[in-house]
């Protein structure tokens, strides 16, 4: 128990030290799973310790802890853990750059950003913390991957990725910039590789089914989600090659099959690569399409390019024969890499055919045409209707026995025919494609795989599990330090006892965070989790970015059915609630370079004037006091340089105005826009209601609070307590509206400001007002809430431990109600009536307000409409 006196006036870094060195000095937040409360598990996702906080870090947490606090205050066992992604290419670029090891920059990144969490006074459970480079963590993962490897959920396969020739190493697609690597700027090549995979595609039908199941996820994730996964029904049908294997298209139109007049396949596909032996024109076409990057929204954008390969390709129904065109935009890495084209009915092959004089054939008709562009197909110009099958009012042309049939008439009829013939089949196909989690970076976790001439790639048996990635070594930006070393890579065949190597890949980073959560819930478990898993999950609140929608949400999800197939845990989704939360964004800044590029200049830089609605309408720098130019609003980020480093704002205002400032700005899912002057605001709001305590609680102890004997003043402060805290409540638990939490409270505190009553019963609902901001507040502004709970003479019970407030429903009933009084609909006066008054009195009260009956002069009344406890309207003309 604190027992040094409270200052007189706010100092957040006295308040705010004492919170924390108590909170840490009895392990406050640390839980266990022997409670008798309900549980609830609140997670937000894991940091990347890049060295410092940035501000959207601290909404992220902020959200967070406001929600485990609120939870612990209603009575639950929460968990609210942390710990640090830590593996990953930014280490390994700062190692490049500072000439130090990554491992070494990363857990000295940890210790500082531990510290700065820590002085945010977070209600986090330190015990459970990790790191995932830590090796006792990522064997883990080693561990299950060899589980998967033997039961064929991971395999290895040749892959096309986007390949940097210079640092040796696959690119992601975002690395990929204007067709070179984004470091060392040189071509990208496209290079098929042997890669390891997870078999995601096995739980397509599942992930995609599971999201009905998700109704506490936003359904802007779980469209993005759907569309990743991608399902489609279709058929796959075979061309017959002269001269070679058929060609298997994928198709989700084969009512546009009599309108292919040419097939597209990969640079890639077996076919291009035989046909390119005989032509050295084609050849060197394949070998250009190796530059460039693999994504499909590149694919969708760049110029369409192509290349006859002299091969005829017969159609499976006409027997007539088509052409086989190499194009750059189909990849051997989706579906079957070869597509059949319909110019005539899809904008990308109409492109194409357009570009290289290739025909285009009219298969399909509207029925009703609505005006003159559908009255005639042009084959010149593209039209939306030409590829839209989703129209009930479209049929079949130009195709023979199948004319008339609409789409789904003829998606049967073709379907029956080619499986009769065994020429087709009807296949559920999906955009999702296998999760590569290979890397040939050195900061990851290392693939728990030996290759062994005599026996293959042979998992690493888990009685040699870790394999332990070395952490004193020396990286020359070019290639992994575990790739150099002949001496870590040698071994043993753990089945032949032959030489043999060591894979030296290391996984994607997304496989750590697809199970870190699980982690939290075991610390010291043997395996990946124990039965405390099943206690804890599935994560009750996640909350984090929408940027992580699609790939880490999808990995978390598919990774929670390989821990429930492997009977580790009992659950199918990872966690009931989601919130994504907005970005943080701040003004700009900037002067113009003699080369026409841009000097941003951070907001800290820069004196800046505003308007009275704080607008900015002015800025000057503040090393020569010359205007600089004031840019757009955006997003936080290094590009801008407009980032506002969180800890030099707890050090001028204090965390808990931070983390006030933070929740109020606007709602946990738009965007926050930065703006110190609303932070001073929060600072002074802070400060007035420190005084407000101080003050009443100098004045001496309230007595006991006597409902019965309340005038109607103290009723109506007492009204505006209760009333606050159902707001407030419903607002935390229900809306996770804080910004509007935060209004209810100042109001309160506004109405005690004008409620001037020194009397025994005005003290006493004074008190009841001011120990329920306090408590109000204590999930948003906990340092501050501690030491004025405290004061309130609440030395015995500390507030971490006290329930939310209750509402009285007793307090809510009002003796008299205020009426807007309105004349056809405008509003003119306002009454005070009792509560329970007659309606009668109360269309005589309205009547008789002196401002309404100025507005009635003359005319005559026709009806009033009453509206209990809200308006009265006279109808009147």
């Amino acid at each position: 128990m604190s027992t040094a006196a409270e200052p007189a006036s706010y100092d957040p870094k006295i308040v705010e030290s004492q919170a924390q060195a108590f909170w840490e000095a009895r392990r406050a937040f640390e839980v266990d799973e022997r409670s008798d409360k309900p549980k609830y598990y609140c997670l937000s996702m894991l940091p990347y310790p890049s060295g410092a906080l940035h501000m959207g870090h601290v909404r992220n947490y902020t959200i967070g802890d406001v929600i485990s606090r609120y939870k612990r205050m209603t009575g639950h066992n929460v968990l609210q853990p942390m710990g640090w992604d830590a593996f990953g290419l930014p280490a390994e670029n700062a190692a490049i750059k500072n000439r130090t090891a990554p491992a070494k920059w990363t857990y000295a990144n940890i210790e500082h950003m531990r510290s700065q969490l820590k002085s945010l006074g977070y209600a986090i459970d330190w015990s459970r913390e990790f790191a995932t480079c830590r090796p006792e963590y990522y064997v883990h993962e080693q561990r299950m991957f060899t589980r998967l490897l033997r039961k064929g959920l991971a395999y290895r396969k040749n892959s096309v990725v986007n390949w940097d020739p210079v640092d040796q190493t696959v690119l992601a697609n975002e690395q990929v910039i204007d067709g070179r690597g984004w470091r060392s700027g040189a071509l990208v090549e496209k290079r098929e590789i042997p890669q390891w995979f997870l078999r995601i595609t096995d739980y397509a039908q599942e992930l995609l089914d599971g999201l009905d199941n998700l109704p506490g996820w936003p359904d802007a994730v779980k469209t993005m989600q759907r569309n990743w996964i991608g399902r489609s029904e279709g058929l796959e049908i075979q061309f017959n090659v002269e001269g070679h294997e058929p060609l298997t298209v994928f198709t989700t139109r084969p009512d546009t099959l009599m309108g292919v007049t040419f097939v597209s396949i990969a640079g890639e596909h077996p076919l291009a690569l035989k046909a390119a032996a005989a032509n050295p024109a084609l050849a060197a076409f394949l070998e250009e399409l190796k530059h460039g990057g693999v994504s499909e929204a590149e694919l969708e954008t760049q110029e369409k390019r192509g290349m006859d390969t002299g091969l005829r390709a017969v159609h499976p129904i006409t027997g007539d024969k088509v052409p086989v065109w190499v194009a750059n935009f189909v990849l051997m890495g989706y579906g079957t890499g070869a597509v059949m084209a319909v110019p005539g009915h899809d904008q990308r092959d109409f492109e194409f055919a357009t570009k290289y004089a290739l025909p285009i054939q009219q298969v399909i008709a509207l029925k009703s045409p609505r005006n003159d562009d559908e009255k005639t197909y042009d084959p010149t110009t593209w039209r939306d209707w030409y590829g839209d099958k989703t129209r009930d009012d479209l049929e079949l042309v130009n195709s023979g026995e199948f004319d008339g049939l609409d789409y789904r008439g003829a998606f049967e009829a073709l379907a029956e025919r080619f499986e009769r013939k065994g020429q087709g089949q009807r296949r559920v196909n999906y955009r999702l494609r296998d999760w590569g989690v290979s890397r040939q970076r050195y900061w990851g976790c290392p693939i728990p795989v030996i290759y062994c001439d005599s026996c293959g790639a042979v998992p690493v048996p888990d009685s040699d599990l870790p394999v332990v990635l070395p952490e004193n070594v020396t990286l020359d930006g070019v290639k992994s330090p575990i790739k150099a070393d002949p001496e870590w890579r040698k071994t043993k065949c753990p089945q032949c006892g032959g030489a043999a190597e060591r894979e030296t890949d290391t996984f994607d980073t997304f496989m750590e965070s697809s199970w870190y959560y699980a982690r939290y819930t075991s610390p010291g478990a043997k395996d990946m989790v124990d039965k405390r898993g099943n206690y804890w999950l599935p994560v009750d609140q996640y909350i984090g970015g929408i940027e992580h929608a699609i790939l880490h949400l999808m990995y978390f999800r598919f990774y929670h059915k390989l821990l429930r197939d492997a009977r580790l845990v009992d659950s199918d989704e990872p966690a009931t609630n989601l919130l994504t939360q907005g970005m943080v964004i701040a003004e700009t800044f900037y002067r113009d370079n003699a080369d026409g590029s841009k000097d941003w200049i951070n907001p800290a830089d820069v004196d800046i004037q505003r308007d009275d609605k704080a607008r900015v309408v002015g800025a000057t720098l503040k090393a020569d006091g010359q205007p600089v130019r004031i840019g757009a609003v955006e997003k936080m980020s290094k590009s801008k340089n407009n980032g506002v480093d969180p800890q030099s704002m707890v050090d001028k205002f204090g965390a808990d105005t931070v983390r006030l400032f933070s929740m109020f700005a606007a709602p946990p899912e738009q965007s926050l826009e930065w703006n110190e002057a609303g932070v001073e605001g929060m600072a002074r709001f802070l400060r007035r209601l420190w005084t407000q305590v101080q003050k009443h609680v100098a004045d001496g102890a309230a007595p006991a609070l006597d409902v019965a004997s309340l005038t109607a003043e103290q009723k109506a402060v007492r009204r505006k307590t209760h009333e606050t805290i159902d707001k407030v409540g419903n607002d935390y638990g229900k809306r996770h509206s804080f910004n509007t939490a935060i209004a209810a409270v100042m109001e309160l505190s506004n109405a005690l400001g004008k409620f001037d009553d020194a009397s025994p019963q005005g003290r006493a609902v004074r008190q009841e007002a001011l120990e329920s901001a306090v408590l109000l507040l204590n999930p948003i502004t906990p340092h501050a809430s501690h030491a004025l709970w405290q004061a309130l003479g609440h030395a015995e019970t500390l507030i971490e431990d006290v329930a939310f407030p209750q509402v009285d429903a007793a307090a809510l009933v009002r003796d008299s109600v205020t009426l807007a009084v309105q004349v056809n609909g405008k509003l003119r006066g306002t009454i005070e009536v009792a509560a329970d008054a007659p309606r009668d009195q109360v269309e005589a009260l309205a009547k008789a307000e002196p401002n309404t009956a100025k507005f009635l002069e003359g005319l005559a009344i026709r009806k009033v409409i009453v509206v209990p406890g809200k308006i009265v309207n006279i109808v009147a003309g």
